[in-house]
């Protein structure tokens, strides 16, 4: 790429994080140490001060960098595509009738006698950066040879005394091309060869070519990759740092995402009440900073995500609302499979596999079922009817009496019901999957095992280790990077400064 496009990609470090990455040394140093003192750590609170319009583009622009950085780094599918906008759309539209009315123009130029050239000329002069854009330091020779044959004041010299060989041009342009281009794009050039008129083939060299930057780009990417990935965390925080000094209230919905957490906790002490008679409580309790963080965590697999994620989420807010919707998929499924056992559990003792018969087919009818066209009752009805009909199949190839009416209807009507508010079955799945996924966030960092799978879990227990791992390196990375930032949160809500200079270590009496 050429001067500008590095220092584009300059602005935006791209790296990958390894899925496997532990915190846990991380975040103990951070709990226990001053964050302050490190390069880059969040700074210290300040007065609140105005935010200019300046400083809020240059913040927006570190957050694009940021989330664009990560993106590359932590999904390996990651790759820029070219996309046409949609003919129907406005904006398509527009477009469409701009780019028809510049071709045009430039068709009647060249039909004159004699022909206009210069807003040919301009084309092949930014064909000709294009080209240049697309060469390594050391490919001197073509880049001489583009610099004297696409050389625009030559064309113009030549344009003057109507000697000027605009297909010659662009067939030159066509073969440098095709020595640049990567081989998927070898049939585009053919293509560009076999087309006569001139404005069409203008028209069509530029689409190839922005077919070919997409590829640089892309190309860059990859061989970027493994170097990059050794400094992601350094990278994101130092960008999250510079986010946080051009606006102060970038971490107010994180603040108030691990405050919830803060008071679900005492909530839950208080309401143990574990303490023997004559205990003094009016002691604060003491609450694990790593215990409130990882709670905070397990918010994000119920979030609503109609409103905003903390902002040390934002990277990965897509992955995680992907996640959830797995997991809200898994647990009807497990939901539909511990109903059936319950009631025809004698009925299928000996059917091989039979859960996961259930599991398939209950799969293909809750595919979609987060979005908002998915008639969730409706797709559990369908689910009620098949495992009805499969479980009668099975019975009558056994020479066994068939499901009755009313038990098929009882069966049918406890499936419809997992998605009703409070529902019994759907609470006891969800707390066992949350049970999962605490367990899984309290494993030591040198422990590569799963938890156990509690019960109830069995069938699904492939895909939960799968969204559990996926899970867990999200976890992991998050903590990685933004550790001294929720360092600095806990600190100030677990361990308030009084007045004095001490620590608070005493509840207030109301």
């Amino acid at each position: 790429l050429n001067d500008d496009q590095s220092s584009d990609s300059d602005s935006s470090r791209l790296s990958e994080s390894t899925a496997s990455s532990s915190d846990s040394e991380c975040s103990r140093q951070s709990f226990n140490s001053d964050s302050s003192s490190k390069p880059s750590s969040p700074a210290s609170a300040s007065p609140p001060k105005t935010v200019t319009f300046d400083e809020l583009m240059a913040a927006a622009r570190n957050l694009t960098d940021l989330t664009l950085a990560h993106e590359i780094a932590v999904n390996a599918n990651f790759c820029i595509k070219h996309e046409d906008l949609p003919q129907n759309s406005f904006a398509g539209t527009v477009k469409q009738i701009v780019h028809k009315a510049f071709w045009d123009h430039l068709e009647s130029e060249l039909n004159e006698d004699p022909p206009e050239y210069e807003h040919a000329i301009k084309l092949f002069k930014e064909i000709k950066e294009i080209l240049l854009s697309f060469l390594t330091p050391g490919a001197n020779r073509i880049r001489n040879q583009i610099c004297e044959v696409l050389d625009t004041d030559l064309i113009r010299q030549q344009a003057e005394h109507n000697a000027v060989d605009i297909h010659g041009l662009a067939n030159y342009v066509i073969n440098t091309m095709g020595k640049l281009c990567a081989p998927v794009r070898d049939d585009d050039i053919k293509q560009l060869k076999a087309t006569d008129n001139i404005v069409e083939l203008l028209r069509q060299i530029f689409h190839v070519l922005d077919l070919m930057k997409m590829d640089m780009a892309n190309y860059m990417i990859q061989n970027l990759r493994p170097y990059l990935q050794r400094n992601l965390v350094d990278y994101e925080r130092s960008k999250f740092q510079e986010i946080l000094e051009e606006t102060p209230s970038a971490l107010d919905l994180t603040t108030e995402w691990i405050k919830e957490s803060i008071e679900d906790e005492l909530s839950s002490v208080s309401d143990e009440s574990s303490s023997p008679p004559g205990a003094d409580r009016c002691s604060k309790p003491i609450i694990s900073p790593v215990l409130v963080l990882n709670n905070s965590y397990l918010k994000l697999l119920q979030w609503d995500y109609r409103k905003t994620i903390p902002e040390t989420l934002i990277t990965d807010e897509a992955r995680l609302q992907e996640l959830r919707e797995k997991l809200n998929q898994l647990k009807i499924i497990a939901c539909v499979c511990l109903i059936t056992n319950n009631m025809v559990g004698a009925a299928i003792v000996n059917v091989p596999d039979f859960a996961d018969q259930l599991k398939r087919i209950s799969v293909p009818l809750l595919e979609g079922m987060n979005k908002k066209t998915c008639d969730l009752k409706e797709a559990l009805n369908a689910i009620g009817v098949q495992i009805c009909n499969k479980l009668n199949t099975s019975l009558t190839e056994r020479g066994l009496p068939t499901l009755n009416a009313e038990m098929q209807s009882n069966l049918m009507g406890q499936i419809a019901h997992i998605v009703e508010e409070n529902n019994p079955i759907s609470s006891l799945i969800d707390k066992r999957i949350q049970f999962f996924m605490r367990s899984l966030l309290a494993l030591p960092s040198f422990q590569k095992g799963m938890p156990t799978m509690p019960g109830g879990l069995a069938v699904i227990q492939t895909e939960m280790e799968s969204v559990g791992s996926q899970y867990a390196s999200i976890v992991n990375f998050n903590k990685q990077v933004y550790g001294p930032f929720y360092a600095n949160i806990l600190k100030k809500l677990l361990f308030p400064v009084t007045p004095t200079g001490k620590a608070e270590t005493e509840t207030p009496t109301n």
